[in-house]
């Protein structure tokens, strides 16, 4: 990427006479390509400087960064991908990085192997791959209640084709129904290679950014679908969501909504059913922090208060007194007395 404008405005300094002295807060940017933008950096997010030129703000990836000049101070940088320290997970148990924005399609193919296809007896949904040994998520919802889960996967085969592959035995490893996410783990294969995604940050995400992702909706099998984030901040009862009208339904759900650099930034959990073109994505930062607190939310299938949630006990149909109850003086058991109810 390169950024004319300062150079453009250097060389018209240059042709009219002038001598540009910078401000004291002024920094000089030299980038990869060896051009140079001066300007204030007035804000440093996790992978973009943005830099004021005194008649527009230009957003910078610090990817192309090779050093920052501020006075005599000089500050060198690797010019690779810039990874926030409380966004990374130092087990590697997630990966993080700077994406450079590519086409859909190019990005489809390079995660879409990621995206899972899931299976119950009683319905299907989506996820994706965190890691190289298996472990992936979903929505609670996609497997609350069973315990027979089985995925599938689509590698990408020669000629631009798809091959199906069913895994059974799908291990539920944590539940968090509160925030309707669920950690699940596919049984080691010895000729399979999974591939992965990489989770992303809502630093540089702003309402009209592109977005897309990747399900089964309807139990059509790889759809994808692209829209924009129409807001970053959706409240509902307590939780903020990502709304976007990227077209959703059921069997999206657990499956990843990415930005147009192929790193996700929100697992798709539901949709308006009184409209059109409004969906809901669970924010990454949500799921990361279920990421890192996984052990709080581990299932065992053999303890009750693990992994689930109690319902409340139904109210009473009948207003009123509740009914007494009397001992009988035979068993030692108790009635309602007659007309109570």
């Amino acid at each position: 990427m390169r950024w004319v404008v300062p150079v453009a405005l250097m060389a018209l300094g240059g042709l009219l006479g002038i001598v540009q002295t910078a401000r004291a807060d002024s920094e000089v940017i030299e980038l990869k390509d060896g051009h140079q933008i001066i300007g204030e950096v007035v804000a440093e997010k996790t992978n973009a400087l943005f830099v004021d030129l005194g008649f527009d703000i230009v957003k910078v990836p610090k990817d192309q960064v090779v050093a920052r000049r501020k006075g005599d101070e000089v500050k060198k940088l690797a010019g690779g991908p810039v990874v926030s320290v409380a966004d990374a997970d130092p087990t590697g148990f997630f990966k993080t990085a700077d994406l450079k924005a590519t086409p859909v399609k190019d990005l489809v193919r390079r995660f879409g192997e990621a995206v899972i296809s899931i299976e119950t007896p009683s319905g299907k949904g989506s996820g994706f791959i965190l890691n190289e040994d298996g472990y992936a998520v979903t929505n609670h919802h996609v497997i609350d209640g069973e315990t027979r889960i089985s995925v599938i996967l689509y590698e990408n085969a020669p000629g631009g084709g798809l091959k199906r592959r069913r895994i059974d035995d799908v291990a539920i490893i944590a539940l968090n129904p509160f925030v309707d996410l669920a950690l699940i783990k596919i049984p080691a294969q010895k000729d399979l290679k999974l591939g992965h995604v990489y989770l992303g940050s809502l630093e540089d995400i702003n309402a009209g950014d592109g977005v897309f992702a990747v399900g089964n909706p309807l139990g059509l099998e790889r759809s994808v679908s692209q829209g924009i984030v129409s807001t970053r901040n959706r409240n509902f009862e307590g939780l903020v969501y990502l709304q976007t009208d990227t077209a959703i339904n059921p069997g999206n759900s657990g499956g990843p909504l990415f930005n147009l650099r192929g790193e996700v930034i929100g697992v798709i959990n539901m949709k308006s059913t009184m409209g059109e073109n409004l969906g809901f994505a669970i924010p990454i930062n949500y799921v990361k922090d279920f990421l890192r607190t996984r052990e709080a939310f581990a299932f065992d299938k053999d303890n009750p208060n693990t992994g689930n949630r109690y319902l409340d006990p139904p109210r009473r149909l009948k207003p009123g007194t509740p009914p007494v109850k009397t001992a009988s003086p035979r068993s030692g058991s108790t009635r309602p007395v007659e007309g109570s109810e």
